[in-house]
């Protein structure tokens, strides 16, 4: 039973390291390399696939029990973190057009410097000393990284930090605002709720911003089918994220996830290298190393302060 436990949580993070670095390559190819410059529609693509398969999930499949929403402010506040994220999904695929996925790997690695500091300004919950002097490495890898990247782009680093930021706002908003034990969801009923409002937020955008989108894209499935599957696979790969996150989460703990999150920036680094071959200096690994080196500095400290 033990062994047959194990290879089951050993599949479950395997699957959750595919459907990550899978959506993060696609995003790239997609966006950079096929040349289809529409990061908000195909955000809104992976969020409509999310809003589908999370109620085949939670109605159908049973997977969780279903979790309802008590009251209007309760709507307004899952809202509130729907906005953030769809911000920090469609920034971090907007600055995919400019960087490679390596490069923004290491300023995502500094998410736990922006949870840290919105924290401190929002909540006034202050960490130990060791806890902020972790954070050093984290700050300093990334502007070796920057320093030492031979395809940098100013407005792309500029919107990775920007989503990085978003993303970390996201996480302590949602420790705020659903603190109270009548208002907390698990994972895959908050992304239930949020998944078809982030729609709605990015429904308007995507026709304002990127004019004619739909017709654009039948155009192009018209020269190559291709893109049609792109684009269903990718949104498909996009809900998996999400609920082998939940799974390894429920299977493994919240620190556990952590540290395999930090190997798998590593993992996704190599591959994408591999992949798109796009030109790396020793600076710029090396700085991406203090990184990943600042992140697991971070979460021991964490860990000790408790």
């Amino acid at each position: 039973m033990k062994v047959s436990n194990r290879m089951f949580t050993i599949g479950l993070i395997s699957s959750w390291y595919t459907s990550n670095i899978g959506v993060l390559l696609l995003n790239k190819y997609l966006l950079s390399n096929y040349g289809f410059k529409y990061p908000i529609f195909l955000t809104m693509c992976h969020m409509t696939a999310c809003s589908l398969f999370s109620y085949v999930a939670i109605a159908w499949l049973k997977m969780v029990p279903m979790q309802t929403i008590r009251s209007r402010l309760q709507f307004f506040k899952i809202a509130t973190l729907s906005l953030v994220f769809c911000v920090s999904v469609v920034f971090g695929n907007v600055s995919l057009r400019y960087l490679p996925v390596s490069f923004t790997q290491a300023v995502g690695a500094t998410t736990p410097f922006f949870t840290a500091v919105f924290a401190y300004f929002m909540t006034f919950k202050r960490e130990a000393w060791l806890t902020y002097l972790a954070l050093l490495p984290v700050v300093t890898g990334v502007i070796f990284a920057s320093g030492g990247e031979p395809s940098f782009h100013l407005f792309g680093f500029i919107i990775c930090v920007a989503a990085t930021a978003a993303r970390a706002l996201k996480s302590v908003l949602q420790g705020i605002l659903l603190s109270s034990e009548g208002e907390k969801l698990n994972s895959m009923n908050l992304l239930l709720y949020m998944a078809p409002m982030a729609v709605v937020f990015l429904l308007p955008a995507t026709l304002y911003m990127e004019e004619n989108v739909v017709g654009i894209t039948l155009a192009l499935a018209r020269d190559d089918v291709k893109i049609i599957w792109y684009l269903l696979f990718n949104s498909s790969l996009a809900y998996c994220v999400n609920l082998t996150n939940f799974l390894v989460t429920k299977h493994t703990s919240a620190l556990t996830l952590q540290v395999l999150g930090n190997a798998k920036g590593a993992v996704a680094v190599v591959v994408s290298i591999l992949i798109f071959r796009n030109p790396v200096s020793v600076t710029g690994m090396m700085g991406y190393s203090l990184t990943v080196l600042g992140v697991v500095l971070y979460s021991e400290a964490k860990k000790r302060s408790k």
